[in-house]
């Protein structure tokens, strides 16, 4: 449809109304509330619509074979049971995992849906051994804030 399909064909509408009895300015305010109202004609039906679906509780999902090279090992800590009490967990990540795939990762292994993410880039440490130096390897840590009844079952032995 092109643009001047659109303009002639508000211009055909506002014609109709306008012979139906509206002024030419009332004629544009009557098609906005047309428009309103089927918008909220079709919201009322996407409601409705949700409200049918039966909700699943806490379904897992199937394909996990990413989510163990995304998420290495919970980590238990101090801080760690601290943040506990406030419904966060700690695990540490692999080193290019995002936002995005630590939260898929969650979703796959524990059925959970995590409400927020934080991640913490550690950097590798400088040892030495004798005469030789090195470095440790970049370590990355996420923290993962559920739900207020949400718990990951990880954690629930420790």
């Amino acid at each position: 449809m092109s643009l001047l399909d659109k303009i002639f064909k508000k211009k055909k509408r506002s014609d109709e109304l306008a012979k139906k009895g509206f002024p030419q300015k009332q004629a544009g305010q009557a098609i906005a509330q047309e428009k309103r109202e089927k918008k909220d004609l079709t919201l009322a039906e996407l409601t409705q619509k949700e409200q049918e679906k039966p909700k699943s509780v806490k379904e897992k999902k199937t394909d996990t074979k990413d989510a163990y090279r995304v998420l290495i090992k919970p980590l238990v800590t101090e801080k760690g049971t601290y943040l506990h009490s406030a419904n966060k967990y700690l695990f540490e990540v692999a080193p290019q995992a995002n936002k995005i795939m630590i939260k898929r990762a969650i979703w796959h292994l524990y059925g959970v849906k995590p409400v927020k993410i934080n991640i913490i880039k550690l950097p590798g440490k400088d040892v030495k051994f004798g005469r030789t130096h090195g470095r440790t390897k970049d370590t990355k840590k996420a923290v993962i804030t559920l739900k207020s009844g949400d718990s990951i079952q990880v954690y629930e032995g420790v």
